[in-house]
């Protein structure tokens, strides 16, 4: 008894340690220096041109009357300011179909540093703009961000995805969503009256998008290409090792070479899978179902809703407007606090409670607020209880949904699958994103306050969704992933096939070895 205590000590005390080593500075650097000049410079970008409204307005009014000799139309200001604020996401669409092509030429890293051509020259248009005179500067500036964001949150995913030992995976996956949510803060802090949020300086705002980018320009050329891009597309082993090596901060690297090269070796005469291919792939469908699901309801949940209310519920509050900003700095914290919690406890709960837990609590505090709005003039304690359910909506999207969705893009798909699933998710990320801009001025109009319910049903069905369909990831490798999603898309390994005879009856198995899996899948073309 006491012996098998001792054991149970030491392996844990062993699997403590496991996970320190996991965490080596190139990884963490790496990691860091990724995402603060690709995801949080989208994050950024969602919040930055929101403090600035009023001027930006203004700047399209003055450079219309002095070409045209009369103000602008009403309703040829909003165009153009609906224009500015959702081409981003159009740009995001073309970064998204650009990634696969560029990837496949520069890899993962230098797809990443050559993105950063864009988000300067986006700087630099946007930052000039007043002092040209010309607003289709800032237009043009906000969808070539655009083509930045998506290309970043389709190659920093896939960058870290690659570098990171399955213990970690999810951990290291979550940094993309912090610095979303730090970017999100640090573009309601700059906008404030004190900082950059002035007439004067509103196009530093803008500027700013320069600074991350030339940190990781200058930094990221220091650290290595992903390893395993590195064996799969360029067959250099001496790279990838010495690649494993820094990322993992051990010499001996042979067990991850060897993995790498085992699923290299049942890939070696299959090709870079098209969208088309993907999408028509038996042996994928509902891992594909699931992308599409899930990114559908990170845009479609409700919390771009929530910004707009923001403003008018903290006024009903009793909060002077000229504080309201600094009380909206609030939920930029909460949203970086729930990100942060939620790397930390991944790996410990895994994906699948914490999708589900998120959207689920959304979906509560959702119809929560919808009661609370509706009832906010009855009483005078009302409002503060809006307040609570927005930070609380806040909070559960970050801790579970705002981040594991690029996480899960990652982990379903093999090697060769991965740029077209990544496309995939990113195409329905960024047409959702556009879908809320362009509907929900229309549902909030017809609704009100009852718009919430909208978004309250697409949070609990993808919470539901998630409990029947989306298996546990957590430490899993993408052999044992394939085969928890196998019994769902009616694909079973065959047994000792002979490829040289297609009559040969398929053996289902209920527990295959996942080598026997793989070299199976290689002898019957299946991807």
């Amino acid at each position: 008894m006491k012996c098998s205590e001792k054991d149970s000590a030491d392996s844990k005390d062993s699997d403590l340690v496991r996970k320190k080593l996991d965490w080596s500075c190139s990884l963490i650097v790496a990691s860091f220096v990724g995402a603060f000049g690709s995801s949080f410079l989208y994050g950024y970008n969602l919040s930055v041109v929101n403090a600035p409204t009023r001027y930006i307005k203004s700047f399209y009014n003055e450079s219309w009357e002095r070409r045209h000799g009369h103000p602008i139309d009403p309703d040829t200001l909003t165009l153009l300011w609906s224009v500015t604020v959702s081409i981003f996401a159009i740009g995001g669409l073309v970064g998204t179909l650009m990634v696969k092509l560029i990837g496949k030429v520069l890899g993962r890293k230098y797809t990443l540093l050559v993105n950063n051509g864009f988000a300067i020259s986006a700087a630099l248009l946007m930052a000039c703009s007043l002092q040209a005179g010309a607003f289709e500067m800032l237009i043009v500036g906000r969808f070539i961000m655009g083509v930045d964001g998506g290309i970043a949150l389709s190659a920093l995913p896939m960058y870290l995805n690659e570098i990171s030992p399955k213990e970690i995976r999810g951990s290291l996956g979550q940094v993309t969503a912090i610095f979303i949510c730090i970017g999100v803060f640090a573009g309601q802090l700059l906008g404030l009256p004190e900082l950059l949020g002035k007439e004067s300086t509103w196009p530093y705002l803008f500027g700013v998008i320069a600074v991350p980018a030339l940190v990781q320009l200058v930094s990221l050329p220091f650290l290595p290409e992903s390893p395993r891009y590195l064996l799969f597309e360029k067959h250099d082993q001496a790279g990838a090792e010495k690649a494993f090596q820094t990322f993992l901060g051990k010499e001996d690297v042979s067990r991850e070479v060897e993995e790498v090269l085992m699923e290299s070796r049942v890939q070696r005469n299959i090709h870079l899978v098209s969208v088309l291919e993907l999408l028509r792939s038996p042996s994928v469908r509902w891992q594909v179902i699931t992308v599409v699901v899930t990114m559908a309801c990170y845009q479609l949940c409700g919390l771009n809703a929530i910004w707009f209310y923001t403003n008018s519920i903290f006024g009903k509050a009793g909060i002077p407007p000229e504080k309201i900003p600094y009380i909206t700095l609030s939920t930029g914290g909460i949203e970086t606090l729930a990100a942060i919690f939620s790397g930390l406890v991944i790996e410990r709960l895994g994906r699948r409670p914490l999708l589900m837990g998120g959207f689920g609590l959304m979906a509560l505090f959702f119809g929560i607020l919808t009661i609370t709005l509706t009832l906010q003039d009855h009483a005078p304690g009302i409002p503060y209880l809006s307040i609570i359910c927005i930070l609380a909506i806040i909070a559960s999207f970050c801790s579970g949904p705002g981040g594991i969705p690029f996480i899960l893009t990652g982990e379903f798909f093999q090697q060769s699958q991965r740029p077209s699933a990544f496309i995939i998710a990113g195409t329905v990320n960024w047409l959702s994103n556009f879908a809320v801009g362009l509907l929900f001025p229309f549902i909030q109009k017809s609704l009100d306050t009852y718009c919430f319910l909208v978004f309250a049903a697409i949070c609990l069905a993808g919470a539901v969704y998630f409990y029947f369909v989306l298996p546990e990831t957590k430490n899993r490798t993408h052999a044992e992933i394939s085969q928890a999603f196998a019994k769902r898309n009616k694909t079973h390994p065959p047994d000792n096939t002979d490829p040289a005879a297609p009559d040969t009856k398929v053996t289902r198995r209920p527990e295959p070895d996942p080598t026997s899996t793989r070299d199976n899948y290689a002898k019957n073309g299946v991807v």
